[in-house]
């Protein structure tokens, strides 16, 4: 169980030329690569054991976008080179010749997710080693969003540096039984809004969650095939979205004051 938070991540998806968009939420290549980067695998290593794995999304703080406004140009006064090459593989330049792009870079602020890996247990263990001592700088989708701490999630009772940081069961469900990792100040803001509302703090709060199923109705175009820079490819997974209610910590009869219910004026 991994907790993926920090100012900003970026888990692009989509992304092309110029611009460089983030999804909500990570995605499968984002992690396998967070893994891999922890492992201190090269990125012309193979990753098919990691391919294995399945994935599991929580969503408890969706952060606000950012969109960040960037120019390129080359610092020797040089117009840039374009996409194209010439017969020798080499990059031609822009015609007619460019000398500054405008590129735009998207991320979430402020962001807290859950990620749950599902796979054999003795391949989660070793990540799981591997993530609290990485060999590689670890980050949020760039390399410009490194994580907060703590990134591992230990099972109830497993507080311990030495206890194994696995959860016993299929992520769709474990997603449901980890605390809720919102910021404090996100938490706050939820207490006063339900306050201002005149509704009493739930014991439960549902959030939106994304699992890996060959069943499932939506399709992602995220797991990687490769991460080496000339074989780098993308292929589908399916995906279901559901909701999990995860413990708020509030006892709704600790007198916080009634739930709200507008059919009351109305005596119904």
């Amino acid at each position: 169980m991994l907790r993926l938070a920090g100012p900003l991540q970026s888990w692009g998806s989509q992304s092309q030329f110029n611009r460089r968009d983030t999804s909500g939420e990570p995605t499968k290549s984002g992690i396998l690569g967070l893994l891999a980067a922890a492992q201190g695998r090269r990125r012309q290593d193979p990753i098919e054991d990691l391919l294995t794995l399945r994935l599991g999304v929580r969503t408890d703080q969706a952060g606000s976008l950012l969109r960040d406004y960037h120019t390129v140009s080359d610092l020797r006064r040089r117009p840039l080179l374009s996409a194209q090459v010439n017969a020798k593989g080499m990059q031609k330049q822009t015609s007619p010749a460019k000398l500054t792009y405008v590129t735009e870079r998207f991320y979430l602020q402020d962001a807290v997710f859950v990620a749950a890996v599902c796979g054999p247990a003795g391949l989660l263990e070793t990540l799981a080693a591997a993530m609290r001592s990485p060999s590689f700088p670890l980050a949020l989708g760039r390399r410009a969003c490194p994580p907060t701490q703590p990134l591992l999630i230990p099972p109830p009772g497993g507080e311990s540096l030495d206890a194994p940081a696995l959860w016993p069961g299929e992520p769709a469900v474990v997603l449901g039984h980890v605390a809720w990792m919102a910021s404090e100040p996100a938490r706050d803001a939820w207490r006063r809004n339900a306050k201002r509302d005149g509704r009493g703090l739930p014991a439960t709060l549902p959030l939106p969650v994304t699992v890996d199923d060959e069943d499932g109705h939506d399709v992602r175009a995220d797991v990687p095939v490769s991460f080496a820079p000339r074989e780098r490819g993308f292929t589908t997974r399916r995906v279901r979205q559901d909701w999990v209610l995860v413990p708020t910590g509030h006892d709704p009869a600790d007198g916080e004051g009634p739930l709200h219910d507008p059919f009351a004026l109305l005596g119904w």
